[in-house]
């Protein structure tokens, strides 16, 4: 059985990486998309390589149709499609709603919400082709509840949920899946900017006490990407430490 293929957006840094690096080990070759870390995802390219893996590391803004469309085509060069998609790409804001652009609003919605849409229209005509598949779009907690000072991110990754359980039922027919993780509250370089003293209090809210690690994200990841979740569509599973429950 020859080696399936994952697509991952946002995979130069955090949990985007972590699950990069695992799908790697797990034999699958992989297209890491990035938009501005170039360094690190050619770091990575290379570091996965020299571990024996098949990767190639694509820049593009995933906001946009046709560098979308460019980076499906490249994988559709290098490794025949995508078997897996994974849409991790992501950033973050903090403010009042009130003091909210539509310059800022636009860019949110744009990285999170349009980039799953421009993705996952791209991979599924293969998918669907095939009539196998996997799509893996990344969330939050705070698109379960809601985060006061990130309106436009929690409406954005509330999407993302709403998005996996109408496209779970749409191509489930077509033998593809769709499941959405959402993550509490991780360690990335990311939410290293709400500071510490922010940080601390999210951890004392976690019932576990700690943090989530990149790695521990990656594992919800390539398990629903995985023949051991093959009965499973249109969930969220959320990886939390008991933040929400």
């Amino acid at each position: 059985m020859s080696a399936q293929t994952v697509w991952i957006t946002g995979a130069s840094r955090g949990i985007g990486r972590a699950a990069a690096a695992l799908f790697a080990d797990r034999g699958f070759r992989v297209l890491l998309g990035y938009r501005r870390s170039r360094t690190e995802a050619e770091a990575l390219e290379r570091e996965l390589t020299a571990r024996g893996a098949d990767v190639m590391a694509y820049g593009a803004d995933v906001s946009d149709r046709e560098q979308v469309q460019g980076m499906a085509e490249a994988c559709r060069r290098r490794f025949g499609g995508a078997d897996v998609l994974v849409c991790c790409a992501g950033i973050a804001r903090q403010g009042l709603f009130t003091d909210l652009t539509p310059e800022e609003w636009r860019e949110m919605m744009g990285v999170h919400l349009d980039g799953a849409f421009h993705c996952c229209q791209a991979a599924l005509p293969d998918m669907i082709r095939r009539r196998k598949g996997s799509i893996v779009l990344v969330s939050s907690v705070w698109g379960m509840v809601g985060a006061s000072c990130e309106a436009a991110y929690s409406a954005a990754k509330a999407g993302l949920i709403g998005l996996t359980r109408a496209l779970a039922k749409e191509v489930g027919p077509s033998g593809v899946r769709v499941n959405c993780v959402a993550p509490g509250v991780v360690d990335t370089e990311m939410n290293a900017a709400l500071g510490e003293d922010v940080l601390d209090a999210l951890r004392e809210e976690t019932p576990l006490g700690r943090l989530g690690t990149p790695e521990e994200i990656a594992r919800a990841i390539v398990f629903l990407a995985s023949e051991e979740a093959s009965f499973i569509t249109g969930q969220v599973l959320s990886p939390n430490g008991g933040f929400v429950i």
